[in-house]
């Protein structure tokens, strides 16, 4: 197997890979990129058609190169990927596709990574490959009986697919929230199951993108933040436990910082469950054919299943190193603990309160010239 050296390897060549890569040619470092795919951003070439990003286009653009005037406030699938692949072509970034990382460890200073078509010595390594990127798997009693269609949100590409349909939708972050009015939209009747209690604040407040409030609020510790802006996102959201949802007992910013968890950026899901377009019911207890059971005795009869559960933690086996070292990396104290380490980044794994592709271009920035100042 043919190897080379660089000084730098970027593995992805998503939103994480192709601001480092931009990020480290201003820089004038050296690097290459590879892509397990055959094009750039090929997770958002893969999501549903209606998708939006929720963060304002001003706060959501990579380093060095804004959104053209054109784009909507907030980008649309399309528009974000046709964004991405602007920006491979303005930083004439040519990674290598078709090139999967199988295994990498350190040897003699050296990380070596050993991919599906050549080996690449590099002093450092950047992981860019996204915080989640394996779908959870979709496991309910009974499932089996269910004659329908089951499929993970990851699958789901239109509402169309469902036109005049019975749908659950399961799980209310933002990805089964926005499929629940896409769903509606197209036609369908959705139902969302919730199980957990839930955090939900207005994508926008008095006109304004909430997270500019939360980058106002992030110098703060996160409980103090949220008693500040309780009461302007209580007054905007409304009572929830109307609707069947029970509201978490710590504020969303204290959710983020605690778990990990990003709360509900509302885009409409709220109005359309209070105008009666989106049922909702708690978690799903057993299914027996069509009839799905609930864990307060409610049953109903849908044609097919939405699994928005979520992904699994993208911390990959293929990484050689001490587990300590990628224990918990949403969490901003681990990143400054192993920042760099041995020459070792990660880019966007961190989920932040101010906006994920801000965090990501920030990181980006850090990453190139901290390689830098070690030359």
């Amino acid at each position: 197997m043919d190897s080379v050296t660089t000084r730098t390897l970027i593995i992805g060549a998503s939103i994480s890979g192709l601001a480092t890569a931009a990020a480290l040619q201003k820089k004038n470092i050296e690097f290459i990129i590879i892509e397990k795919e055959d094009q750039v951003a090929a997770p958002w070439r893969h999501h549903y058609d209606r998708l939006h990003l929720h963060t304002d286009k001003s706060i959501s653009h990579l380093p060095y190169k804004k959104f053209p005037a054109p784009t909507t406030k907030y980008p649309s699938r399309l528009q974000f990927v046709t964004y991405l692949e602007d920006y491979r072509q303005s930083f004439h970034i040519e990674p290598l596709f078709n090139t999967e990382a199988r295994s990498i460890a350190n040897e003699s200073g050296y990380w070596i990574t050993y991919t599906d078509t050549l080996i690449i010595r590099s002093k450092c390594l950047v992981m860019a490959t996204g915080a989640y990127a394996q779908p959870r798997p979709v496991r309910f009693k009974g499932i089996e009986s269910f004659p329908g269609r089951i499929l993970h949100s990851a699958q789901y590409k239109s509402g169309r697919d469902f036109k005049g349909q019975r749908v659950l939708v399961v799980g209310f972050g933002n990805s089964g929230c926005e499929i629940a009015i896409d769903l509606y939209e197209q036609g369908a009747v959705p139902v969302m199951s919730v199980r957990s209690a839930v955090n939900v604040i207005p994508r926008d407040l008095l006109g304004i993108p909430i997270l500019q409030l939360s980058i106002l609020l992030s110098p703060l510790p996160p409980r103090i933040a949220d008693v500040i802006s309780r009461p302007l996102i209580n007054a905007a959201v409304g009572n929830l436990a109307k609707l069947g949802l029970k509201r978490m007992k710590v504020g969303p910013l204290e959710e983020l910082s605690r778990e990990g968890a990003v709360p509900v950026l509302d885009i409409g899901t709220i109005a359309h469950i209070r105008e009666g377009h989106i049922g909702v019911r708690p978690g799903i207890d057993r299914i027996e054919g069509r009839k799905i059971f609930f864990e307060d005795g409610q049953k109903d009869e849908f044609d097919a299943v939405v699994a928005a559960i979520g992904y699994e933690k993208n911390i990959t086996s293929i990484l050689n190193i001490d587990p300590d070292r990628i224990a918990d990396l949403r969490k901003s104290t681990a990143k400054q603990k192993y920042f760099g380490k041995d020459g070792l980044y990660f880019c966007g794994y961190y989920i932040s309160p101010t906006g994920q592709i801000r965090e990501i271009s920030n990181d980006a920035l850090r990453i190139a010239k901290d390689i830098a100042l070690k030359t």
